[in-house]
């Protein structure tokens, strides 16, 4: 439940799972920022997707393949690397956005 004051609105902790006022605050503090990330990691995965069927095209229209595999191992290794094995599925994830199935 939210609760409007004169001065401000302020998240209970029921709306956190916080147990405390200041807690509720830091927690919906915090997930605001999350949201805006996110908007900006769906901003830069569809930028992504653009760039991607950019080069798609390129190589078709020069008689080449949709997909380039070594490539594809490259941007898996990348973040292989930089995020453990969840970084992998989320890199076939970005993959599949940016090609489809292939």
């Amino acid at each position: 439940m939210t609760v409007t004051t004169a001065d401000s609105t302020r998240t209970t902790p029921a709306d956190t799972g916080a147990r405390t006022a200041e807690a509720a605050d830091v927690i919906t503090g915090a997930r605001e920022r999350i949201d805006a990330l996110d908007d900006r990691i769906i901003g830069l995965i569809q930028e992504r997707m653009a760039v991607s069927a950019v080069i798609q095209e390129a190589r078709i229209t020069s008689g080449g393949r949709r997909v380039n595999l070594s490539r594809e191992m490259e941007v898996l290794g990348h973040y292989s690397e930089a995020l453990g094995k969840p970084g992998t599925t989320l890199a076939m994830t970005l993959l599949e956005l940016c090609r489809g199935r292939v």
